[in-house]
């Protein structure tokens, strides 16, 4: 697959410029760093999350875990891990588990960790288990504009 279609179309219709880069298949986002050749700082790992208004993706750097806590009280909802079953309801052109970094692509609410924006540097699932999508700190934070973001995760 490499990049999902709907990964791919949100991309260009944002005139992004990225690369993808390839590597042996992983399931961890920790795992995908070291066989990419990447600092996991920079690998953006979704979390996804739901509450009875829907699902929301919490995006985090792969050496950190979410504080659900601190994100409850930042978004004042409550929030639950989402159940493995519904990811391929939101993420249908994707691989079970690579669920790309970009909310906004599928139309799902998305909240990014401080400390990913901070990166120079930011990489993240293109919907396998298999490449990531590379862009510029800037140009992600660009691309996310208007996304919520605050410190919900701490390094792990």
């Amino acid at each position: 697959m490499s990049i999902a279609q709907s990964v791919e179309l949100f991309l260009k219709e944002r005139d992004v410029d990225y690369d993808l880069v390839r590597h042996p298949r992983t399931v961890t986002s920790l795992r995908t760093a070291e066989m990419a050749h990447v600092p996991g700082t920079q690998v953006a790992k979704s979390v996804l999350l739901e509450d009875e208004t829907g699902f929301l993706i919490a995006v985090i750097p792969a050496t950190h875990r979410l504080d659900l806590g601190k994100l409850r009280q930042q978004l004042r909802r409550p929030i639950v891990l989402a159940v493995e079953r519904e990811v391929a309801k939101v993420f249908p052109d994707c691989e079970r588990g690579a669920i790309p970094a970009i909310g906004p692509a599928y139309r799902v609410e998305t909240v990014i960790d401080d400390h990913l924006l901070a990166q120079t540097d930011v990489y993240f699932e293109a919907g396998d288990h298999e490449a990531l999508v590379h862009m510029s700190g800037p140009a992600f934070g660009a691309m996310m504009a208007g996304v919520r973001h605050g410190q919900f995760a701490h390094h792990a």
